[in-house]
C-alpha cells in the first residue's frame, strides 16, 4: 500500500452528516514525536486496509492530561480532561481506539467520573479483533518468521488494565518465536517513562530504569523488542542504543510488526 493514507477528521465527517464507528485518539507522542508518528501511520494503514470507519479529532485533540495528573497537577489534568470531554460528547463519540496506554488508561478509567463515558480499546485489542473477524490476514511467514521477539508489557496496559494476551496473540500470528523476559506480565518492569518521568531529567541513582529493563530484554537474545506504547518504545530504543545493539535488535510497536507482516 502506498503512503496515501486516508485520515478523516470528526469535523469533516460531521459536515457530511456522517458519524464514524470509532475515534482514533492519536495522543501527543503519536502526533508530535517523529518516531511515534511511524506507529500512528502503521495503525492508520491497518484501519484503512480493513476499511474501518474511523476519524481523528485533529487540531481539536488535546492532551488527555495523564502527565499532569501523574506529576501531581490535578487542576491542570481536570482542565484538559473537561476540554476533551466537551469535544468528545459534542461529537457523540462512543468508541475510542488509541496506541498509547497512558491515553487508554486515562480515557477509560479517569474520564467517566468527569462525565466522559466511552468504550476505550488499545490498538492491539482492535487489531486482534480485526484478525478474528477475518478482516485482516497476514501473509504466511513473511518478515518475522522464525525471529525471536520479546514483548515489553507497558505498565498502563498490563498491570493497570490486565491486557496481556492481545499483543502476544498478534506476535504469535507472525510465525515468530515469542520469548518472555523473566519479568513479564503481572511481574513486568516499568520502562522508566511512566508517572511523567518521560518529561524530566532522571533523579540521582546508580542506574537508569530503562537500562535495567533493556538488560532484561537482552538476556533472552531477541531479534526484536516489541512494545505497545510510544513511551516504552523511546525508552527501550535508548536502552538498545546504550548497549550499541541497534544494528542487531529492532524496537518496534506491535502495530508496526503487523503492518510490515501484512505488507500494508
Amino acid at each position: 500500500m502506498s503512503e496515501s493514507l486516508v485520515v478523516p477528521t470528526m469535523a469533516e465527517m460531521m459536515a457530511k452528516g456522517e458519524a464514524p464507528e470509532i475515534l482514533f485518539w492519536v495522543g501527543c507522542s503519536g502526533s508530535f514525536d517523529d518516531r511515534a508518528k511511524k506507529i500512528t501511520r502503521a495503525v492508520v494503514k491497518i484501519l484503512n486496509h480493513c476499511k474501518v470507519n474511523f476519524a481523528v479529532l485533529g487540531t481539536e485533540e488535546n492532551c488527555t492530561g495523564d502527565p499532569a495528573k501523574r506529576a501531581g497537577n490535578e487542576f491542570l489534568f481536570q482542565m484538559q480532561a473537561f476540554m476533551n470531554i466537551e469535544v468528545l460528547n459534542a461529537y457523540e463519540v462512543k468508541r475510542i481506539v488509541t496506541a498509547c496506554p497512558h491515553c487508554f488508561n486515562t480515557l477509560k478509567n479517569e474520564y467517566p467520573e468527569l462525565g466522559g463515558n466511552y468504550e476505550v480499546v488499545h490498538h492491539t485489542q482492535l487489531i486482534q479483533q480485526l484478525i478474528n473477524e477475518g478482516k485482516l490476514t497476514l501473509k504466511d511467514g513473511g518478515t518475522f518468521r522464525g525471529k525471536r521477539i520479546t514483548f515489553h508489557d507497558p505498565c498502563y496496559l498490563g498491570r493497570a488494565n490486565d491486557v496481556y494476551e492481545a499483543p502476544r496473540e498478534l506476535i504469535e500470528k507472525l510465525d515468530a518465536e515469542l520469548v518472555e523476559m523473566k519479568r513479564c506480565r503481572t511481574k513486568g518492569l516499568c520502562c522508566g517513562a511512566g508517572g511523567a518521568q518521560m518529561f524530566k531529567e532522571a533523579e540521582k541513582g546508580n542506574k537508569e530504569v530503562n537500562i535495567e529493563r533493556t538488560e532484561d530484554a537482552l538476556e533472552v537474545q531477541p531479534n526484536v523488542i516489541a512494545t505497545g506504547c510510544p513511551f516504552c518504545n523511546t525508552m527501550m530504543t535508548d536502552g538498545v542504543k546504550n548497549f550499541n545493539k541497534e544494528q542487531e535488535i529492532q524496537v518496534l510497536d506491535v502495530a508496526e510488526l503487523i503492518a510490515q507482516a501484512g505488507e500494508l
